[in-house]
């Protein structure tokens, strides 16, 4: 991962939850990155994963989600839900902490 853009990967698991792999999405700036589902979900389509983590960067070391993390994780929630391919959780990772969305409670079941 570059540590002066933000970037974005996904892990992509089998039925079993385990790892089967990985994918880098996207790299974007600074502070902003875009996201759009079709390529989150090709890269598991193209895997034949049942579920991912989704995992991006703060380079400013505050992993704290913004209000656009937030959407985005809800968004690709729903499309993960039409594909039948679970999204798990969305990690944020800092400097030198973390921060999992789903811990956060923005998940539901």
């Amino acid at each position: 991962m570059n540590r002066d853009c933000e970037c974005f990967v996904i892990l992509l698991l089998n039925t079993r939850r385990r790892v089967k792999g990985h994918a880098l999405i996207t790299i974007g700036t600074m502070d902003t990155l875009l996201v759009h589902p079709r390529e989150v979900f090709r890269a598991a389509v193209i895997a034949s994963a049942s579920a991912v983590v989704l995992m991006h960067n703060h380079p400013s070391g505050e992993p704290t989600p913004s209000d656009a993390d937030i959407k985005v994780t809800r968004d690709l929630m729903r499309a993960g839900l039409l594909m039948k391919i679970e999204v798990l959780d969305h990690v944020i990772l800092g400097n030198p902490k973390h921060c999992s969305l789903r811990e956060l409670g923005y998940f539901y079941n």
